[in-house]
């Protein structure tokens, strides 16, 4: 049986490794290109690779060697659990499968090249961002705010279509829905993360309702208006998932004459762990028709690893270049002795750990002074500000996770019921705004994650309690460090070794909470991200 097994993954290997390379290229030329005919070619690829994973005679066999409980190697074993998995989600009806590419792909080439329109002009995400962060002129902000979900009417319908279809492949599968599916078929308990939500709403609550009200205060003063008349616009963000700059504290500074991509080159270099190769193979600035987010790509599993961003030299580009890279050296630093199926992460939320791990240190005091130079004077008046904007955002954050991992599990459990009053029922219990009188439209297919990376954003609620657990870990443990103030790993080579040959080295060959055990010797605690940003 293990023999027969072996042959099986030969034989799987031959047939996706190279279509897999060939994907994940034209991914990311469409994403740069904007070209449909690039985005054609991807979906038409995306669509070959998914057919090898629905193989109906493929899966049965995979079946045979899960039930015989004959596969004893510890490798092996591992290897099939994954591809059990993976071939699971797919055993679904060809035209059902064809449908749903087909139908994401057309939602993804919307978006890449959609521009808001204010006043007849097109803006980019980047200037979205810029008028929203700091404009006082409310009714500018409301009709860039407005501007900015008009994408949300032109994808809702396709969107709810989608959602059917999956809900379609998950209910033929033996599921209630997609979203049940999908948690289980990562390696979630629903349950598991249902108590773990409910929890964290409860830990987060008290401190979110003193935050948010210093938030009020703030913003009410600057717009020159009373706190009841604040609206969704006035919080310098478009869904208020990061949480308005509100004190004495201006970031952008530090970065505005730098050049962020050398920075992130030097922190990662000094930790021992380089990324000269990867900056040479990515696509790191703006360009007509590229898709506005960021994101880092495995090619191929060897070596080529890319990031794509659209840095500009200030706060958020910098945070997003460390985010990105932290996903990128735990990619390349898997360990190429695994066979192919265990050389990525043991799981979405344990890359996602390490970028934010990397991508909080953009407002850490001591990685400015040692990345930029700061003197010791400058860095302790900017401390305690510093500490207070990054715990801003991570409540803040965490209450935004609350709204989307709440609305995807109910949109999915009945997709045809009042989404857009949904929507906002969340928004104003979780993140306490208000409700533009009179509104129904589709907010909610305006973001992007909804619409095309479903049943995902917990993974970064995740990751970040995983980065705070892995902060402490290394700060106490590797380096030894016992003090209060917050610390960035500067220099230390150690830190590296520990994650390359602790974390990273083992790939999916461990299960997410097999892999947090032997890093840190102890199981998920969200009890670390409560001591770093709510005690």
């Amino acid at each position: 049986m293990e023999k027969e097994f072996l042959e099986f993954i030969k034989s799987f290997e031959n047939k996706v490794i190279g279509l897999s390379k060939e994907l994940s290229l034209s991914n990311f030329n469409a994403t740069i290109s904007g070209n449909p005919e690039d985005y054609a070619k991807t979906a038409e690829l995306e669509l070959k690779l998914k057919k090898i994973f629905s193989n109906k005679e493929d899966f049965e066999k995979l079946k045979k060697f899960k039930t015989s409980g004959k596969i004893k190697d510890e490798v092996n074993k591992r290897e099939l659990e994954i591809l059990f998995n993976s071939y699971s989600e797919f055993q679904i009806d060809e035209k059902l499968l064809e449908k749903t590419v087909a139908l994401s792909s057309k939602i993804e080439q919307t978006f890449s090249t959609y521009r808001a329109k204010v006043n007849g002009k097109d803006l980019t995400d980047n200037e979205i961002d810029k008028i929203l962060e700091s404009s006082k002129d409310s009714t500018e902000l409301e009709e860039t705010w407005k501007a900015s979900k008009q994408i949300g009417a032109l994808v809702s319908k396709n969107v709810i279509e989608l959602v059917k279809l999956r809900n379609e492949a998950a209910k033929n599968l033996g599921y209630d829905n997609y979203h049940q599916m999908s948690l289980t078929l990562s390696e979630l308990d629903p349950s598991f993360l249902d108590n773990l939500f409910d929890k964290l709403d409860e830990l987060t609550k008290d401190k979110f309702i003193e935050i948010k009200n210093e938030v009020d205060e703030y913003l009410a003063s600057f717009h020159n208006i009373e706190k009841n008349q604040l609206m969704p616009w006035h919080y310098q963000d478009k869904f208020f998932q990061q949480g308005p700059s509100i004190y004495n504290l201006n970031l952008d500074k530090y970065y505005k004459d730098q050049n962020i991509e050398k920075l992130t080159d030097n922190y990662y270099s000094g930790i021992g762990l380089d990324i000269k190769d990867m900056l040479a193979n990515s696509d790191l600035y703006e360009k007509e028709g590229k898709y506005q987010h960021a994101y880092c790509t495995q090619i191929d599993k060897e070596e080529d690893i890319r990031v794509l961003c659209n840095i500009k030299p200030n706060y958020k580009w910098m945070g997003t270049m460390l985010h990105e890279f932290g996903h990128a050296v735990y990619d390349k630093y898997v360990s190429h002795k695994l066979p192919w199926v265990l050389r990525e992460h043991a799981h979405i939320f344990t890359t996602e750990a390490i970028a934010m791990l990397f991508g909080r240190f953009a407002s850490n005091p001591n990685w400015i002074k040692g990345m930029i130079g700061i003197s010791d004077e400058e860095k302790n008046q900017i401390a305690n500000e510093s500490f207070k904007t990054l715990q801003l955002e991570q409540i803040i954050f965490s209450r935004w996770v609350q709204v989307i991992y709440r609305f995807e599990k109910a949109m999915f459990e009945n997709p045809d019921r009042d989404l857009n009053s949904l929507w906002w029922e969340l928004v104003e219990k979780y993140q306490g705004l208000k409700k533009p009188e009179g509104r129904n439209e589709p907010d909610w297919a305006s973001k992007i994650h909804i619409t095309l990376y479903p049943v995902y954003y917990h993974n970064y609620m995740m990751g970040e309690l995983l980065a705070s657990q892995l902060y402490f870990y290394i700060k106490e443990k590797v380096l030894k460090n016992n003090n209060e103030e917050a610390i960035s790993f500067i220099g230390q080579k150690d830190v590296g070794e520990y994650l390359k040959n602790l974390f990273f080295s083992y790939g999916a060959l461990f299960k997410w909470d097999k892999l947090i055990k032997t890093a840190t010797g102890e199981e998920l605690n969200p009890e670390y991200w409560v001591r770093q940003f709510v005690n």
